[in-house]
């Protein structure tokens, strides 16, 4: 009897340990010297880099022991599912807090790959609650709405820009009221892509209104979404006051992060529309992406509780640096161009030598600098001195 137990408990050694063996060895010297030159090309790069909305001050050290974890926020964000893997409880408190900030009660939300997948599903959501409805934004709206109208073929009318880069709101009447039979999803942008301009909701709001169609508004608030809210002058973001179905932000951007992310939020209620219940993860599937980045939910989590009572301090300082930015390059003739609200200083392009330096968001005539948490006077001057050398 002894021995039979004893061969079982060999049997089921033999199988717990029938696992391949991973050998983790070291790089080769060729390949050590190519990440050596790889992370000092970045550190250059990181040091120069000023033209896009990149937080790059940012330390999540105290995150480390998770890195060695895969952490998979599969499913629905509210929905536990039969994954253990994951830190949901951590993403429901970042949605939660972000409501809490754009006015939002019974709310629903997940952290996405990026701004572009939280802009994809809010069109997603508008054309599932309205199939007949045609898409409308300005011109100076980011390309991932055309991706997303050609991805999940809207019909997609584009708007004029003013000559700050804010919507036409005459044109927008114009273009709406030819197509009354027709309802609207319409992309607001707080911030433009290359001019910092705010879309203004309250009276695009007035004129759909006013025409008695139904309509869907989706917010990208890429930047301008965490600007906003902490500058007292500043058009509010309201689902309680207006009409929002959804909104997207960028995670890497105001927040910062080593890896791109961001958030969608939207009314629950919503969701309900496109959710299916998948029996084999024990919950349903109201994402774009199954998968997603549980990680990234750590980055943000830990954005908000560590640094979310200086987001105000954060916001301003960006704020006067901008201004700082623009007197400097109006005292030497680039012609700056500052929009209320914004800190994003377009002027004229210098030379490509500049651009490439200081890795300058440019187009047509004009180049843009963002300015973020990581820019300071002191780089601002030396961006100058290199203007005038």
């Amino acid at each position: 009897m002894k021995n039979n137990l004893s061969n079982i408990r060999d049997k089921l050694n033999s199988i717990n340990n029938n696992s391949y063996a991973t050998r983790f060895s070291s790089p080769l010297p060729e390949q050590q010297e190519l990440l050596k030159a790889l992370e000092k090309r970045i550190a250059e790069s990181t040091e120069f880099f000023i033209g896009y909305p990149l937080n790059l001050n940012f330390d999540y050290t105290p995150l480390i022991p998770f890195f060695q974890y895969l952490i998979n926020n599969l499913g629905d964000p509210w929905e536990s599912g039969y994954w253990y893997i994951q830190d949901k409880n951590i993403e429901q408190q970042c949605i939660s807090w972000l409501a809490e900030l754009y006015h939002l009660e019974a709310e629903w939300g997940y952290v996405t790959s990026c701004g572009t997948e939280g802009n994809i599903y809010g069109m997603f959501l508008g054309r599932e609650l309205l199939p007949d409805a045609i898409l409308y934004s300005s011109k100076d709206t980011h390309y991932s709405i055309a991706k997303a109208a050609c991805m999940l073929k809207i019909p997609h009318v584009v708007i004029n820009s003013q000559p700050n880069g804010e919507i036409d709101y005459e044109h927008l009447k114009q273009e709406i009221s030819k197509r009354t039979n027709h309802s609207v999803i319409l992309n607001l942008n707080l911030g433009t892509t290359m001019r910092g301009a705010v879309d203004r909701i309250e009276p695009t709001v007035d004129i759909l209104e006013k025409l008695k169609i139904p309509f869907y508004i989706h917010c990208d608030g890429a930047l301008g979404g965490m600007l906003l809210p902490f500058i007292e002058t500043a058009p509010k973001i309201s689902f309680q006051d207006y009409p929002i179905g959804s909104i997207a932000v960028s995670g890497h951007k105001f927040f910062g992060s080593p890896i791109p992310y961001g958030i969608v939020l939207t009314r629950k209620i919503y969701t309900d529309k496109i959710k299916h219940q998948i029996e084999y993860i024990g919950c349903n599937d109201t994402t774009i992406t199954g998968s997603r980045s549980g990680l990234a939910c750590l980055f943000l989590w830990y954005a908000i509780m560590t640094r979310s009572q200086q987001f105000a301090g954060e916001v301003s300082t960006c704020l006067e640096n901008a201004r700082y930015l623009y007197k400097r390059l109006e005292e030497i003739g680039y012609k700056p161009f500052l929009n209320d609200f914004s800190t994003t200083v377009v002027f004229n392009k210098p030379s490509i030598k500049i651009c490439q330096k200081w890795q300058l968001a440019t187009q047509g005539s004009l180049a843009h600098i963002v300015v973020m948490q990581h820019l300071s006077q002191i780089k601002i001057d030396l961006f100058i001195d290199d203007l005038l050398a």
